[in-house]
Formats: C-alpha cells, sequence, structure tokens
C-alpha cells in the first residue's frame, strides 16, 4: 500500500524573502518576498492589492510577476520534492532594477523561494514530526533579510 503524498504548504510560510542579484556583462537583479498559504488544490499566484513597485516602465511588471510566478510552480512541480502542490502564493514585496530586470531574474528569484518554502515546510524537517512541537526559532516562522534568517512569527 502506498501513502499518499503530503500537500505543500501544510502551514501558512509566511515572509519568504529572496534577492536574485547577478553582476556581469548580463546583469540579474529581482528581490521578492512572498507568502506560501495551503490551498483547497493547485497553484495560485496573486500580488498583494497594496503592493507598490517603483520601477520605470512600470507596463513590464506583471511580465515580471508572471516569471516569479512561473518559477515558483515549476520548482514546486518538480517529482523530486514529492509533494501535491496545494499553494496560493501572494507576492507582498518586489524590487526592481533598470540595469538587470528581466523576466528571467524574475523566473529564478521564483525558484529560489520556492526552495527556501520547501525547506521550511518540507514534511521530512524533524519539526514536523507528530507529536513534537517546534521550539522557538527552529525554523516554523517568517523569513527575513537577505540571507533569509529566520524570525519568529509575531
Amino acid at each position: 500500500m502506498t501513502s499518499a503524498l503530503p500537500r505543500f504548504p501544510p502551514y501558512p510560510i509566511r515572509g519568504v524573502c529572496v534577492l536574485h542579484q547577478k553582476q556581469n556583462c548580463a546583469p540579474h537583479f529581482a528581490e521578492i518576498e512572498v507568502d506560501f498559504e495551503p490551498a483547497a488544490e493547485g497553484f495560485a499566484f496573486e500580488a498583494a492589492q497594496e503592493l507598490t513597485v517603483e520601477y520605470e516602465p512600470a507596463e513590464d511588471l506583471p511580465r515580471f510577476f508572471a516569471a516569479a510566478a512561473a518559477g515558483i510552480e515549476e520548482q514546486l512541480s518538480l517529482p523530486e520534492h514529492g509533494v501535491v502542490i496545494a499553494t496560493r502564493v501572494v507576492l507582498r514585496r518586489a524590487r526592481a532594477d533598470a540595469f538587470g530586470s528581466h523576466e528571467l531574474a524574475f523566473k529564478i528569484a521564483g525558484y529560489l523561494a520556492a526552495r527556501k518554502a520547501l525547506a521550511c515546510g518540507s514534511p521530512a524537517t524533524p519539526s514536523s514530526v507528530p507529536g513534537r512541537v517546534p521550539a522557538p526559532g527552529s525554523g516554523r516562522g517568517r523569513q527575513g533579510g537577505r540571507a533569509g534568517n529566520l524570525v519568529p512569527d509575531r
């Protein structure tokens, strides 16, 4: 008998911050902060209503956000993660730069955000073993800062 794959995320994972920056002859720059919420099924992505991004031309932003969503969904869909996607992702914050922001940079930022969320919400983490209560600072909290430091939920 095979057991069903776990749903992802098993609980809300908020404040996943990613800065993707590459400086060379073809620079990349994308910074995003997203929340992963459990959903009934499938994958949904939305930008928070209060989201504002100072970037010109503003017409590029929807393409950047769609690229981040595609990166997140592609990463979560990889079979090696062994999860069923039941996720609502909310883009809370984004930064773009005139000399390095483009769709590929935001897609890579999406990949990285999904990886961070999977690391926090993985069924294989010790804090997710039934009967165990996660200790403060054990990884079930907000991720903040450029290095993805864990900040406990308040």
